[in-house]
């Protein structure tokens, strides 16, 4: 074999070297491409992750506070939830000892939910009119019209009691810590508007509601350990929902108090609730006629509970 013939071997030894290695270099920088891209995607995937932990614990803490600064939206002012869990009396409600039997004298508590609005103030013209006084479960709704309706509610001798500050079923329930700021937001700003350093509360869908997980035992124990008396009621108007009449009322809360000593009336006052404005009148004069006491909340009246009060340790 000549000179010539070993230098073309050669070269084709050569160019077949660089040809392996262009492979090789093309199969490793292959595999680095996705074993790198896979990386990627596995960061990827536990960042997501990490971030969808973030935005459901902050989308928690918001549903936890938001409608909890003054001057923001309501998220529930009349809400499927209030309208279901408000309509009927609490099942199991019934004390035998309050079971009115014939002679026996009916008291009568007409309170009021969801207020202030202009439909309070009605209510607030016709209650002096007839000189009753009555119970009205606010919510924190500042401005200074209302401002100006909490204050004569507590300075023409009616009761001022709290229904939450921001009237939001998914706030107040979501956790006792978000419980406890509510209820700490509605009775600082009643002093502070009334200066009436308030002792009742009335839980949004009453003391046997079942919208939350948390044992409302738990909810109960705080307004407990800070010496508030929570009610609830055992006549229903039926005006939670805005599929009522004025006759409903009248018919609904005659039948009901005949049936305690002790009534404690729900009744609405928020907006939507005209036909409860303008069943008040005749309600108020039909119970007159049937000789029952219409009364304000206060320290000697029965109170009546679906969850007693005295079953929270």
């Amino acid at each position: 074999m000549g000179t010539s013939d070993n230098d073309t071997l050669n070269q084709q030894r050569l160019r077949r070297r660089r040809v392996n290695r262009m492979k090789k270099a093309i199969v490793i920088t292959i595999v680095v491409w996705m074993l790198g891209s896979l990386i990627a995607i596995v960061l990827l995937s536990v960042g997501m992750i990490s971030l969808q932990r973030q935005l459901k614990n902050i989308t928690t803490q918001l549903n936890a506070y938001e409608g909890m600064i003054p001057g923001t939206e309501r998220e529930e002012n009349v809400s499927s939830v209030n309208d279901t869990q408000d309509s009927e009396v609490l099942s199991g409600i019934d004390d035998p000892e309050n079971l009115a039997k014939e002679g026996d004298t009916h008291q009568v508590y007409l309170t009021f939910d969801g207020g202030p609005t202009e439909n309070t103030e009605e209510i607030l013209d016709i209650l002096q009119t007839y000189q009753i006084k009555a119970t009205f479960f606010v919510v924190g709704n500042p401005s200074e019209e209302n401002e100006a309706i909490y204050k004569r509610i507590k300075d023409e001798g009616h009761t001022l009691g709290m229904r939450s500050y921001s009237n939001s079923f998914s706030t107040i329930y979501s956790s006792v810590d978000a419980f406890t700021t509510d209820y700490d937001l509605i009775h600082g700003y009643l002093n502070e508007v009334t200066e009436e350093d308030c002792k009742l509360y009335r839980f949004p869908g009453g003391s046997g509601n079942t919208v939350t997980n948390v044992d409302m035992r738990e909810f109960a124990k705080v307004l407990k350990d800070k010496g508030v008396t929570y009610f609830d009621w055992n006549v229903s108007a039926g005006d939670a929902t805005n599929d009522y009449t004025s006759q409903d009322v009248v018919d609904n809360v005659v039948a009901g108090v005949q049936k305690y000593k002790t009534s404690v009336v729900l009744l609405h006052d928020g907006e939507g609730k005209e036909n409860t404005v303008a069943a008040l009148g005749t309600l108020i004069e039909t119970l007159q006629q049937q000789n029952v006491q219409l009364l304000p909340i206060d320290e000697n009246t029965k109170v009546i509970q679906y969850l007693k009060e005295d079953s929270i340790e």
